[in-house]
């Protein structure tokens, strides 16, 4: 309980004094997740949909393996990223490697068997013949797309959360293609890590607090959304 008290007393120290190191940190922690979530909504959403609504040879193994990946350990993830990256791989001549690119592709990867799992599952939802009544009604194929994106709109957002609190909170990918470098590729999650090493706890403590507001933060606007638009 003494760590737990003087890690929440760092976190309001740093917080109100405007500390720059963890502005810094959690700046970047925003922008390479932020990005990440963004990449893996344009890519998963259209996929989960694809998905849920298409009939075609190999799809129940395409979504088994969709929903294996939305349970693949983030090291394993960051350790294939990096064999590709990696000076001596097939995009070394790249040299992505040790960069928050990296960790954005690295993220990305974590993030979109997610969003792809939980759209796919919010679309199969909707009533099957729903497509069918909205063409009858007149609506053309882009206008029936927007209405049942619409009509799933609430799982959808489940996914986009489900997304950004698979990569803000994972470390193992992120040190492994990031290389937690001190003002380069150092984020909350590597921080608190590096920090914990160093037996700093009370800065952990701080750290980990920190990370826990803000991604309550965005869960807390994105449920805001959700729940208005269910309204």
């Amino acid at each position: 309980m003494d760590a737990l008290w003087e890690g929440f007393q760092e976190a309001v120290r740093l917080i109100v004094r405007g500390d720059a190191g963890l502005r810094e940190v959690a700046w970047r922690t925003i922008v390479v997740s932020g990005s990440a979530t963004l990449l893996a909504m344009a890519a998963g959403v259209p996929t989960g949909y694809g998905l849920a609504r298409g009939r075609f040879p190999g799809r129940t193994l395409v979504l088994s393996a969709v929903n294996t990946g939305m349970g693949m350990p983030p090291v394993v993830v960051g350790l294939i990223v990096w064999l590709f990256l990696v000076r001596s791989g097939p995009l070394g001549d790249l040299e992505l490697i040790y960069t928050k690119r990296a960790m954005v592709v690295a993220q990305f990867l974590i993030a979109v068997p997610l969003v792809i799992g939980f759209t796919a599952a919010a679309v199969q939802a909707l009533p099957a013949e729903l497509p069918d009544l909205l063409a009858a009604l007149g609506a053309g194929r882009l206008r029936t797309l927007w209405l049942l994106a619409r009509e799933a709109q609430l799982g959808i957002l489940a996914a986009v959360m489900a997304g950004f609190g698979g990569v803000i909170s994972e470390v193992g990918a992120s040190m492994t293609v990031g290389g937690n470098i001190q003002g380069d590729t150092r984020v909350l999650t590597t921080a608190i890590v590096t920090e914990t090493s160093r037996g700093e706890n009370a800065n952990a403590m701080a750290l980990g607090i920190v990370l826990l507001v803000m991604a309550f933060a965005v869960n807390l606007l994105l449920t805001a959304v959700q729940q208005r638009r269910r309204r």
